[in-house]
């Protein structure tokens, strides 16, 4: 019997493309290859890029989500960074955020440093670690089609949700797409919008 083909690993770009279409007036957390494409889908709204901490993504967002209950959070996290930090998951799980999204870009390897292989490559079940630590909602989803079809939903079930998703490697990382908004900025211009009144009516 011939073995099933394998699915060809989602674009992050086209997956971001997705999520900038579906997020609302979420604040986003984009960390390592997810940095550089997000900038040109979403400039100057509310995200906050984390570069130069890897695996802090998730505490991060987990801070905003804790600090803004009334808003949406989505964590655009990388597998070999959360590998970095594992005990988030736990913390996240913990802490409960009813408006928190963890969404993992997995493909197997350290991406910005070279595309070393991460420890245990591609065979890392971050779906059953999160399902242990106490995520509200654990899937994976390797299709665009799906992801399109399923994030709506997700965006409005209660947290935290962290989603598994079987990417490729991204055009751009930090170290070939320099420049960017310097963190303590990107900071301060997101307190700033995020004190501002929403328009009404």
């Amino acid at each position: 019997m011939a073995a099933k083909p394998m699915k060809p690993p989602m674009k992050p770009e086209d997956v971001l493309q997705v999520v900038a279409a579906a997020r609302g007036d979420a604040i986003c957390v984009p960390t390592m290859t997810t940095s550089p494409a997000w900038r040109t889908i979403a400039p100057d709204d509310l995200s906050v890029g984390c570069v130069g901490f890897m695996g802090g993504a998730s505490s991060l967002g987990l801070g905003l989500a804790l600090a803004r209950p009334d808003r949406r959070v989505i964590v655009l996290d990388g597998d070999g960074s959360l590998l970095m930090q594992l005990g988030s998951l736990a913390t996240n799980a913990g802490a409960a955020p009813r408006n928190f999204v963890h969404l993992l870009f997995k493909n197997g390897v350290y991406h910005t440093s070279g595309a070393q292989g991460i420890p245990g490559g591609l065979s890392v079940d971050f779906v059953m670690m999160a399902k242990g630590a106490g995520y509200r909602q654990v899937l994976s989803i390797d299709s665009l089609d799906e992801f399109k079809r399923r994030l709506p939903e997700l965006l409005r079930a209660e947290g935290p949700v962290f989603v598994e998703l079987h990417t490729g490697l991204a055009d751009q990382t930090p170290m070939t797409a320099r420049g960017g908004v310097p963190f303590p900025e990107q900071v301060e211009t997101l307190r700033v919008r995020l004190v501002r009144p929403r328009p009404t009516g």
